[in-house]
């Protein structure tokens, strides 16, 4: 009996054994069954070919006579220009082969050989003479590019010669307009055709309606072998308000809107995309007339500085849409290097840095005898009036130098006004801003006629030698010796400059890394999930 309940016993632990196994082995097969179809489902999704974009204001997409910055944007897409930007703002060789400078106003370019329009018709020297012309013939965006062409010669089918009317410091930046084809608008008026452009980019148009433009892969385009692209299709919804094409973006109809709009949270809200934000060019500063007697004194020009508390005024009067600049090119440009600022916001230096040179604190001024005659820190600060935001920023300037003894005097002057002074620099503090140039051209802030009235032999020395480099690294070197220059002798405050914002679905993926020139850099690699 007892032998027997011993053998059901171990019968029972066989089976259940046995059906361990089974139910292992069936629970791996599944998992492994549902890991397929997980994998297949994720296959599925990981991939969609096409990228939505939106257009408010559409007029039309040819480059050179559109005013629609969205559609400028895009154009980079479509149309290339001789030289290029990369991402940190150096200059690069696109349609052109080579360049070169054969005098202060001669350039010699070169296109690549079998370079073609997606029709695969050839793009010659003729085609960029052409647009160089119809730049010349009415007014475009890229205009200014050429102002100072006064004549373009075709060498050969691949060469051409252009003659400027005067020196124009790093005008190699200025081939950065895109190329048109001569052939394909022949015996018709370019400013008035209704053609779809010929193109020579990674795109091309497919067709273009009331509703929509569409892109599609350029097999024409001589990096196609180089590069393959993700997205086969990009599509362009075109909106009548950019009120509408915010919505659109809100709702998940776009994948990418940019925009300098200070206020976007408010029409986008927060949450839903990612955003990826980027120094813009617009720099704003304090302009020093150093022909100033009081002003002409280093010391006091570097008081002035240390008393500005620039984080505040960006805080205060910008918030997070812009940042504290230090000098012209620090928006991305591959030329600066940042430098130790002796002279940084410290309201307690900025009293010894006076006391220091003899300045003494009375009567609730900074004041000095000299040749007989008591000079005082009291000075003009001219601003804009039209411009609310730096009419507050100036205010802010004015408190925060009366309370180390500087006193400030703000003069709020009409548009055509403040166009005088800046004309005539009879000013003694001015509070400006400049749309500083892609190049590493320094001329607006250390040259003979610059703003400031600035005379230092080695800065006009250095700018000079600039304008005839080509090298990156000799660049960099002179332009890191005048940013010490800027930095120690003050004839300008930089303050803050403002961001560009780019915001994209989560579901487009990719390297996103625009800057000014571009938003697209890395495209090739993007696509939508």
């Amino acid at each position: 009996m007892k032998q027997n309940f011993f053998k059901y016993i171990f019968i029972l632990v066989i089976i259940a054994l046995i059906g361990g196994a089974i139910y292992f082995i069936y629970s791996n097969q599944q998992n492994r069954v549902e890991g397929a179809k997980e994998e297949n489902k994720t296959n599925e999704i990981q991939m969609i070919d096409n990228m939505r974009l939106g257009v408010s204001g559409y007029d039309t997409m040819n480059p050179l006579i559109s005013n629609n910055k969205a559609i400028l944007e895009i154009s980079k897409l479509l149309f290339e220009p001789l030289l290029t930007i990369t991402q940190d703002y150096k200059v690069e060789l696109d349609l052109a082969k080579e360049w070169s400078k054969t005098s202060d106003t001669t350039y010699i370019i070169k296109l690549k050989e079998d370079l073609k329009w997606q029709d695969g018709s050839k793009i010659t020297a003729e085609d960029v003479r052409f647009t160089i012309d119809r730049l010349k013939e009415n007014k475009s965006v890229y205009s200014y590019n050429v102002a100072q062409v006064v004549g373009v010669e075709s060498l050969d089918n691949v060469t051409i010669k252009i003659t400027l009317q005067k020196e124009v410091p790093f005008f190699e930046y200025n081939l950065t307009f895109p190329i048109m084809s001569k052939e394909y608008y022949s015996g018709e008026d370019f400013f008035t055709s209704t053609k779809i452009p010929v193109v020579s980019g990674k795109y091309r148009i497919e067709s273009i309606d009331e509703k929509n433009v569409i892109l599609v892969p350029n097999q024409n385009w001589w990096k196609k072998e180089q590069e393959t692209l993700k997205l086969n299709k990009i599509i362009i919804n075109r909106y009548e308000s950019v009120g509408e094409m915010y919505k659109n973006f809100k709702i998940g109809n776009i994948d990418l809107i940019a925009s300098n709009n200070p206020n976007l949270e408010e029409y986008i809200g927060t949450i839903g995309f990612n955003t990826k934000q980027y120094l813009g060019r617009q720099q704003d500063f304090l302009a020093i007339n150093c022909e100033n007697a009081i002003l002409s004194k280093v010391e006091v020009r570097q008081a002035i500085k240390q008393s500005i508390d620039k984080t505040n005024i960006v805080a205060s009067v910008y918030r997070s849409n812009y940042e504290v600049s230090d000098f012209p090119l620090d928006y991305g440009s591959y030329t600066y290097t940042k430098v130790e600022d002796k002279f940084k916001y410290d309201a307690t230096a900025a009293n010894k840095t006076l006391t220091d040179n003899g300045w003494e604190y009375k009567n609730k001024v900074w004041q000095k005898k000299e040749n007989y005659k008591t000079l005082k820190l009291d000075f003009d600060l001219i601003v804009q009036s039209s411009n609310e935001n730096r009419v507050r920023v100036a205010e802010i300037i004015k408190s925060q130098l009366e309370q180390v003894g500087i006193k400030i005097t703000i003069k709020k002057v009409n548009d055509s006004q403040y166009q005088k002074y800046l004309e005539n620099k009879n000013y003694e503090l001015i509070l400006t801003g400049n749309y500083n140039s892609l190049s590493p051209d320094l001329t607006t802030y250390f040259g003979e006629e610059n703003l400031a009235n600035y005379q230092n032999e080695s800065s006009r020395g250095l700018v000079k030698e600039l304008n005839n480099l080509t090298d990156e690294k000799l660049i960099k070197e002179k332009i890191q010796k005048l940013n010490e220059i800027y930095q120690e002798q003050v004839p300008y405050i930089s303050l803050y400059r403002a961001k560009e914002t780019v915001a994209y679905s989560q579901k487009l993926m990719g390297d996103m890394k625009p800057n000014f020139y571009s938003l697209f850099y890395n495209i090739s690699g993007w696509y939508r999930q």
